[in-house]
């Protein structure tokens, strides 16, 4: 008798978290409908996501216990989604701030995420080499602060999803313009993430100093990061410190801008 050889085995580089659990009803994402992820239509009109973490849901809660086990025993390798149901995956759409605590991770994997934005305590995760949001259709823009991971050297990103992306050209949401008196005081902590991309906003994306409450200066930036360019959203305590940003990606926006109707320059689709 002939044995048969063994069928040839093929590693899931990115773990369970591409498609929902066979029977589940659930889907593990949502839609995003912000611009065409296949046609250029980059005079368009969007703007950010305007949900809201659910702080009291399962998922959350799951996650909060995850990254302080991944902390606590330093692992190297983080891939939380891969550990939620499809219904706890759906729930979460930004991560905690606790992320800054994960300083021996060097790869994280967020694939087939249902997150629309990545809070800047990205930048604490030191050790940081890898990073794999891939098919995250909602993810847009990320951090400045994730220039902070000078380890970063290998993204996995879904480009067509970025503002200002090469092949698209999709918009940038218009930006705020400061606020110029103390009737404008903005209460960082309870913002509009419609109108400003975030919930909270406190530190400073290029000093790391407070901001006060009226001296928030927010632009956009095109940089290579790791091995993609991407939309980088900058919250400044000042103008000098908006002064103080590198030049723009080649064949992006070189310079910082507001977003809305900016010239970018010609898509380069297929």
């Amino acid at each position: 008798m002939v044995d048969q050889e063994e069928p040839a085995r093929f590693v899931n580089r990115w773990g369970d978290t591409s498609a929902p659990a066979t029977g589940s009803r659930g889907s593990y994402r949502d839609t995003c409908m912000c611009f065409d992820q296949r046609k250029p239509h980059p005079r368009a009109r969007v703007g950010f996501h305007p949900e809201r973490q659910d702080t009291s849901a399962l998922g959350w809660q799951r996650l909060l216990a995850l990254i302080e086990e991944a902390a606590a025993d330093g692992r190297e390798e983080f891939r939380p989604l891969a550990e939620l149901s499809p219904d706890e995956r759906r729930q979460i759409i930004t991560l905690p701030a606790t992320i800054a605590k994960l300083t021996a991770v060097r790869h994280l994997v967020l694939y087939g995420s249902n997150l629309v934005r990545i809070p800047p305590e990205i930048g604490a995760m030191s050790s940081l080499e890898e990073f794999t949001p891939y098919t995250s259709y909602r993810l847009h823009w990320f951090p400045y602060e994730i220039n902070r991971c000078s380890k970063l050297t290998r993204s996995t990103v879904s480009t067509r999803a970025l503002y200002g992306n090469y092949k698209l050209r999709a918009p940038f949401p218009r930006l705020q313009r400061p606020r110029s008196s103390s009737a404008d005081r903005l209460d960082r902590g309870d913002l509009d993430p419609h109108i400003w991309g975030a919930t909270t906003i406190r530190s400073c994306s290029v000093c790391g100093q407070q901001i006060k409450q009226t001296d928030l200066h927010q632009a956009w930036i095109s940089l290579r990061v790791a091995t993609d360019v991407l939309p980088l959203l900058v919250n400044a305590c000042s103008p000098k410190c908006l002064t103080a940003l590198p030049r723009g990606a080649e064949d992006y926006i070189t310079t910082t801008h507001e977003g809305g109707r900016v010239d970018q320059p010609s898509p380069g689709y297929l």
